[in-house]
């Protein structure tokens, strides 16, 4: 179910960044960002394969993400920040990262998993369990030269992927683009987000991310904007995981909260079985109160055996692959 992932593991097929760096591309820094695009679109599904090429894909990837980071919109917040001159919403101004490791903790098929954890997200969830890193300005910043040397070295001690979260990753694309030009390992790379990333964010992941990582939290958008402090929470997720699935390798994870069942559990399990069938589902049980979330009274209290149990009956009715 994991097929391009497991591919790549098994040293039959090479990671979409590896190929996106082998597509030459022609471009100038003159060009306006639409005709950016138009070339990017086109190389996508059009790709001139060269070695060694002077100007690839990713390059053009970084180009475009450069431009974009001047006016933000890489969420869908498109807060328009300057992100050479002041921080966004999401509290990334140059990335930060506050943690990076071989994670054992992870679905078992990803471990022992390369994390790299930047500071700073996108969401301001309540019950945010990295709210030390998602909600203040942490960490450091590491040269892409470096952490690419990092990377290098992780694989040589056991690391299957490459993980890129948070907090979460989206501000973060430039970095990461620029990062992957210094790779050269055959290693999958893995979007670990809440996936409330633009449209052009999406663009720009493809042709470069192995396996999308998501955290589907809400079946509403009342729930998204009580305890996330997001807008149009549905039609921004849904739509990501509709490219995801056409882009890559798709597992999605599902945290079950408390009270929550009937109004985000059902209607995400649903949702997922008649739109992303063949994606890996994984019911999560481990909620507990964190951050704000004493403040909540839905959310105040642990989950309950039962509820967990009725979030995964309701997995298993459906036919999800859930692990």
């Amino acid at each position: 179910m994991l097929r391009r992932y497991s591919d790549i593991l098994d040293g039959e097929i090479e990671a979409k960044y590896l190929e996106a760096k082998s597509i030459e591309v022609d471009f100038s820094k003159s060009d306006d960002l639409e005709a950016l695009w138009k070339k990017h679109d086109h190389a996508l599904e059009n790709p001139k394969i060269a070695d060694a090429p002077e100007k690839s894909l990713l390059d053009l990837k970084i180009e475009i993400a450069e431009r974009i980071s001047r006016s933000c919109r890489f969420c869908e917040r498109r807060c328009g920040t300057d992100r050479s001159r002041s921080y966004g919403m999401c509290k990334v101004k140059e990335s930060r990262v506050a943690s990076e490791f071989l994670h054992i903790g992870e679905e078992y098929m990803l471990i022992p998993s390369y994390t790299i954890f930047f500071s700073g997200c996108t969401f301001n969830c309540v019950f945010c369990q990295n709210w030390d890193i998602s909600q203040n300005v942490c960490g450091r910043y590491i040269q892409p030269e470096d952490l690419a040397k990092m990377i290098r070295i992780r694989k040589s001690q056991g690391a299957l992927n490459v993980n890129w979260v948070g907090g979460d990753p989206t501000p973060n694309v430039p970095y990461i683009l620029k990062t992957l030009r210094f790779c050269d390992e055959n290693i999958p790379q893995i979007w670990n987000s809440n996936m409330y990333c633009s449209l052009e964010t999406m663009k720009l992941l493809n042709g470069v991310i192995d396996l999308y990582l998501t955290d589907f939290k809400y079946g509403n958008n009342k729930c998204a904007e009580k305890l996330s402090n997001v807008k149009r929470y549905l039609e921004v997720v849904e739509r990501n995981h509709l490219i995801a699935y056409e882009q890559g390798d798709l597992l999605i994870r599902h945290l079950v909260m408390p009270n929550h069942i009937e109004c985000c559990t059902r209607y995400i399990l649903r949702w997922i079985s008649k739109n992303t069938p063949n994606s890996i589902v994984n019911v999560m049980e481990q909620y507990r109160p964190e951050y704000k979330a004493h403040e909540y009274e839905d959310i105040s209290r642990p989950l309950r055996i039962s509820e967990y149990e009725e979030a995964l009956e309701i997995a298993k009715d459906l036919g999800l692959n859930v692990i």
